[in-house]
């Protein structure tokens, strides 16, 4: 299993496929099984055309693609200039079951379970699943946990962002160019996929155990009024904490799996705090909260991104360095976040160094959290890939 990445800059079409083709020659292993292709939005319009170059150059079995308000390839993170990012795959033993699904169609296909894993599906040894979709058809988002039953597997990938009107994205499959919908292909045999989410958050107070609720409305905890405690906990917090949540917000983690004796980084869903019901004193959370679950307060800044990310990714040591990888970051982190550029991609190659890489700047994230597929924002998603073990 071998990775190549690149990454390219140019004013015209000529110029971004002659700077890719320069840096990857005829693909890694001499053979390319998958090719992902992340264009900027200034080149959407020729995005195919420039999907097609490379699949005369480089012959690849499969090639998927995504226009992007910013792509990340090789070591850097482009944004606001037109640009495009590739990763090469040489996959031998892997099996590629590539789908491409117009939003006409895919509310009608996730009706029927056995179509569903036949048309994404890759068998008994199916590992997971790349999604590039349409922001604007709900549809997609609310089929996850669907996915999630029927191929059990991750489902790892982002929305495109290349535009914020419908039918202004574009999304690659081969010689297919969809206007919404979805693109992806089915990975399965001789690969292990490693999801890394990492959320952007830092867990602040306590964990708080919700009493009573109603639908994403937290009506209590510990059996006391919601908001109460919150008020209670908060004011507890150190004033740097505090000044973080004036600036960018309070979130709540979300616990998924109870049965851990201790919650840390990976084991919340994060979503925001939504606002407050002073009649009742309940609090809205941007995520349904049954009875029984924990919740933790969180927050949000370019040192806490920094240290979730690294924290993830270096649990994922143990097992080696991975072969390559896909980076599916929100467009609100790189330098909406950060004051050191290309962070994302820089710290994934600081932890894995010289690990080819290539993604894009996403309009919400896919990756699961605690065995399960959701969509996030503000979010570093990365599928990592692997010899199996």
């Amino acid at each position: 299993m071998q990775f190549q990445a690149a990454v390219a800059r140019g004013a015209t079409l000529e110029e971004i496929e002659k700077g890719l083709v320069s840096q990857v020659g005829s693909g890694p292993g001499g053979s390319v099984d998958l090719a992902v292709l992340f264009v900027s939005a200034q080149l959407r319009f020729v995005a195919s055309d420039l999907a097609r170059r490379l699949r005369a150059a480089l012959q690849p079995g499969v090639l998927l693609g995504v226009s992007a308000e910013g792509v990340i390839g090789g070591d850097q993170e482009v944004e606001n200039e037109p640009a495009a990012s590739l990763l090469l795959g040489h996959l031998p033993g892997v099996t590629l079951q590539p789908f491409a699904v117009p939003a006409a169609d895919w509310d009608e296909l996730v009706r029927d379970d056995e179509r569903l894993h036949q048309r994404l599906g890759t068998g008994e040894a199916h590992r997971a699943q790349l999604l590039l979709a349409d922001p604007f058809h709900p549809g997609i988002i609310e089929s996850l946990p669907q996915l999630d039953a029927v191929l059990g597997a991750p489902t790892l990938g982002g929305m495109a962002s290349a535009s914020h009107r419908p039918e202004g994205n574009v999304l690659l499959l081969n010689d297919r160019v969809l206007l919404d919908g979805a693109v992806g292909v089915g990975l399965g045999g001789a690969l292990q996929v490693d999801p890394v989410v990492a959320q952007g958050c830092r867990p602040v107070g306590e964990p708080m155990v919700v009493t009573a609720s109603q639908g994403p409305w937290v009506l209590q905890l510990r059996r006391q009024p919601a908001l109460a405690v919150a008020q209670q906990i908060l004011s507890g917090l150190p004033q740097a904490d505090m000044e973080l949540i004036q600036q960018n917000g309070l979130f709540v983690g979300v616990v998924l799996h109870e049965e851990q004796a201790e919650f840390h980084r990976g084991d919340f869903l994060v979503r925001g705090l939504l606002g407050a019901n002073r009649e009742n004193e309940a609090l809205a959370v941007g995520e349904y909260v049954r009875p029984g679950q924990t919740i933790q307060f969180h927050v949000r800044d370019a040192a806490a991104a920094h240290e979730d990310l690294v924290e993830l990714l270096r649990r994922r040591e143990p097992s080696g360095p991975p072969a390559g990888a896909l980076l599916f970051s929100c467009n609100g982190r790189g330098s909406r976040m950060f004051s050191q550029p290309h962070h994302d991609i820089r710290t994934t190659r600081d932890v894995f160094p010289g690990l080819p890489v290539a993604g894009f700047f996403a309009m919400g994230e896919l990756g699961p959290v605690g065995g399960r597929t959701f969509v996030h924002g503000h979010t570093a998603s990365l599928a990592l890939f692997r010899s199996p073990a």
